[in-house]
């Protein structure tokens, strides 16, 4: 099994950047994590948000494996704990499937793709800068995984 995220955007500041790799680069090899950005939709071309987080979309599932689970970053998705996040892992694990997760642009993600998702999850009850999310998202899912392989955990 694989964890991907499909990122919509591919400017970040360096200090995403740096800490999306960092993060990215401690998990085990049995548990590769692997970032691809998508190209945001030009704001300025006159589309109506619609139209563009439908264009996005299309970008992200053409680049998305075949029978992967799908996972998106919604803020009305499920609210865990990173040992509920650890043990959503467990489960992933034992379903076999890669786990692509899905980050919006400006404007959020597809209502389509949001629909057909298998899962949703939230990372905050606040609104978060892309970067930042980014970078919780796999500090987040790293800490899952430190959990599931039975490294000291500080809330235990």
């Amino acid at each position: 099994m694989q964890l991907l995220l499909l990122a919509v955007g591919q400017r970040l500041p360096a200090w995403a950047d740096e800490a999306t790799a960092d993060f990215a680069k401690r998990f085990p090899p049995d548990l590769p994590f692997t970032l691809k950005t998508v190209k945001a939709e030009p704001r300025t071309t006159g589309k109506t948000a619609a139209q563009m987080m439908a264009l996005e979309a299309e970008r992200l599932i053409a680049a998305t494996p075949k029978g992967a689970r799908r996972v998106v970053l919604d803020e009305r998705g499920d609210r865990l704990t990173s040992v509920q996040l650890a043990q959503r892992l467990e489960g992933w694990k034992l379903d076999g499937r890669d786990v692509v997760m899905y980050m919006g642009g400006p404007d959020g993600l597809d209502p389509a793709l949001r629909q057909s998702a298998d899962e949703r999850l939230r990372l905050s009850d606040l609104t978060l800068p892309h970067a930042m999310a980014r970078v919780l998202l796999v500090e987040g899912l790293y800490r899952a995984w430190s959990i599931t392989a039975g490294h000291p955990y500080h809330r235990e």
